[in-house]
């Protein structure tokens, strides 16, 4: 017995010494797993799964179905224009997806075989309007299909809106007249069209009907997660999200209204102040869910469970004393549950909800995790869930919820032989007391063969929001494990105003952008230096990006501990970058009003200010279409570095926005921060 677990010890340590370390090909080859369907006989998932390639640069989306039950997954579309947001018709027969095989983007539904698992016969294009479709949901019923379009406001119909269209292409004056803020918003002119909500018949009898007319966003820009609007389960109503708001650049106060499928005119039901939105009927039709937020123009206030009684019109919060963020939530089949997720300490774990007040099991834990995207069998005896960690992208799993302590089983295993062939260290935590002695959480990234006698350079992340949080997550932006693994311990601090802490960590921040974050920040490392002694502390680099870059960039004016700091897409100066940014809400909440009402906190918490203690070498990256933080903050904050004539450089992208999405030009970021940080604290 002894020789057999010897070998098998030689074994493993054999294994783990021939991965070699993560690289960005790597990382460029993993599928990016989401959008997990149920199938309504309750034996399949399908799902999308984005494959990238670097050579020909692109990214495209295909579909998947794996059984529940556990099996292989198998690819079930594999067009070159790429399909993505599955979507079972009702009766389980077919399914339905986005292309834009036969030119522009449109929705597609194609025969399933639920005994084999397979497509059969020729898909088929069942929306055809010049707009393009988006976003599609089927009636409970089958006859009808709710999607979304962008289209001029005042054209009655498709007609009319692909003639505005072309005599716009053709046109050789590309010059735009604005009568309006949030002309541009995250990486384009909005121009004249607006986003509306379409209703066809499922057969194609009659063309699409726009269900939303008028000058303003049904549902409103979203960078993704949930539809902002739902099928009653009679199939006779709609519940979507607008802003009606005068000036939409400076408020979040997004509504739910209730409209008839056959047409008329909207009934806002919601009252709160803030943001509401993600309406989902209740099974039985008694009820509406949704996300709410109480404070106006506060775009990080606590999003709350609220629930409408659809008889008596009352609304509560089922998460009024549940001191977290609800995220994804769905409804269990029997109406009397729901299951959300919701960031806690670096995690995401799910939870139950019962909608009865007073009742048993009221936000029950689930289980612990990095967990969102969750879907229901129809019989709510399982959940299917996309989940991750810091060493892996999402994958699809199955809770099953029917068991007295359940335990997420992973269904897919899409990037196992990538995974399989690469050393990553699992995320550290570490906890310390920061400012306003408030207790704070740290994470730390170990490089490959790790050696604690040895001393290793540090990369300091910094996470942007600066309501956001750093966790037990992948990201493809800013991976820690990639950041780590050409010989770095990797570093991260959960400062004043992240997420998943309590919301009183999170408003803290306000108007105080270089205080308590700076603080907690700084006494965070000093933490990790003076417990780890792996760390070396002559050896560290700061980095970060949004609000990250904003913190490099006070980090640059008031320490010089740091041997180099890499900012992107950062604030250099507050008034200027309030003048350039589109969502207005954003910078008047933060700093407590505009820079003429509230010059003392611009002027306090600006990097531009302190340029005349810039010491540090420093790289600049900004991108042209970032219409977040404009690419003049960037400019700018190179020309003081260079003037004050501090070593640095700066990487532009022309073709980029708040995000570096295309993967040669991620490939060229990776390599450039990361060639810009060895430069300074590779050696001793």
């Amino acid at each position: 017995m002894r020789r057999v677990l010897l070998a098998l010890l030689i074994l493993v340590t054999f294994a783990s010494a021939q991965k070699r370390p993560f690289t960005f090909e790597d990382m460029m080859s993993l599928k990016r797993v989401g959008d997990p369907v149920i199938s309504p006989d309750g034996k399949w998932v399908a799902f999308s799964a984005v494959e990238v390639s670097l050579a020909e640069n692109t990214r495209k989306s295909h579909l998947w179905v794996v059984p529940l039950a556990g099996g292989d997954s198998k690819k079930i579309t594999d067009d070159k224009a790429g399909e993505s947001r599955p979507r079972w018709t009702p009766d389980g027969k077919r399914l339905s997806f986005l292309s834009a095989k036969d030119g522009g983007t449109q929705v597609w539904v194609q025969d399933f075989d639920s005994a084999t698992g397979a497509l059969t016969g020729e898909a088929r294009k069942i929306t055809s309007i010049s707009s393009e479709a988006d976003g599609q949901i089927w009636s409970p019923d089958g006859k009808w299909l709710l999607f979304t379009s962008t289209v001029f406001p005042d054209c009655k119909d498709d007609a009319c809106n692909k003639q505005k269209d072309e005599e716009q292409a053709k046109s050789k004056v590309k010059a735009r007249v604005f009568r309006n803020l949030l002309y541009r918003h995250w990486t384009a002119y909005t121009g004249d069209k607006r986003t509306h909500i379409f209703i066809q018949p499922a057969d194609g009898s009659a063309p699409a009907r726009d269900l939303t007319p008028g000058d303003h966003d049904a549902p409103p820009f979203s960078l993704g997660g949930a539809d902002d609007y739902a099928f009653s389960p009679d199939s006779q109503e709609v519940a979507f999200a607008s802003n009606l708001d005068e000036v939409e650049a400076t408020s979040t106060n997004k509504d739910i209204f209730l409209i008839p499928v056959a047409g008329g005119t909207p009934k806002k039901i919601s009252t709160s102040p803030g943001s509401d939105g993600s309406p989902r009927y209740s099974p039985d039709g008694k009820y509406i869910a949704w996300l709410m937020q109480e404070t106006p123009a506060y775009e990080s206030d606590r999003f709350q469970l609220a629930l409408f009684d659809r008889k008596t019109g009352q609304i509560r919060s089922l998460t009024k004393d549940f001191d977290r963020w609800v995220g994804g939530f769905t409804w269990n089949p029997d109406s009397r549950y729901l299951w959300f997720s919701a960031e806690d300490k670096g995690e995401s774990p799910i939870y139950m909800q019962n909608v009865i007040p007073n009742a048993n099991r009221v936000l029950a834990e689930v289980v612990r995790g990095h967990f969102d995207d969750i879907a229901v069998t129809p019989d709510g005896k399982s959940l299917a869930v996309t989940g991750m960690s810091a060493r892996a992208p999402n994958e699809i799993f199955r809770i099953p919820v029917d068991d007295g302590s359940p335990k997420a089983e992973q269904l897919t295993h899409l990037n196992d032989s990538v995974l399989s062939q690469v050393s990553m260290s699992p995320l550290e935590s570490f906890w310390f007391i920061g400012a306003a002695k408030a207790k704070v959480q740290g994470f730390i990234v170990k490089p490959p063969n790790f050696d604690a006698k040895q001393k290793y350079p540090v990369k300091f992340l910094i996470h942007g929001g600066p309501e956001g949080a750093w966790g037990d997550s992948w990201t493809y932006r800013w991976n820690p494990e990639l950041f780590a693994a050409n010989g770095y311990v990797v570093v991260m601090i959960n400062p004043t105003g992240s997420t998943g802490y309590g919301q009183a960590f999170t408003k803290a921040i306000q108007a105080d952008w270089g205080g308590r974050p700076y603080e907690d920040l700084m006494k965070g490392l000093d933490y990790a230096l003076a417990h780890y002694p792996y760390m070396d502390g002559n050896r560290v680099c700061a980095m970060g990006a949004s609000y990250g870059g904003y913190m490099a960039n006070w980090v640059l004016g008031h320490t010089t501990r740091f041997k180099c700091i890499v900012s992107h897409d950062g604030i250099f100066n507050t008034e200027s970058a309030y003048g350039s940014t589109e969502e207005l809400w954003f910078p008047e909440w933060e700093f407590k009003g505009t820079p003429w009402t509230s010059r003392p906190i611009y002027e306090r918490w600006s990097p531009s200010n302190f340029v005349k203690n810039f010491k540090t070498p420093t790289l600049v990256v900004h991108s042209q279409l970032d219409y977040r933080l404009d690419v003049s903050e960037g400019f700018q904050l190179f020309t003081a570095l260079q003037k004050m004539k501090v070593p640095s450089k700066m990487l532009y992208f022309p073709d980029e926005g708040h995000w570096i999405l295309k993967p040669q030009n991620s490939q060229l970021w990776y390599k450039t921060v990361n060639d810009w940080v060895d430069q300074w604290v590779k050696k001793p």
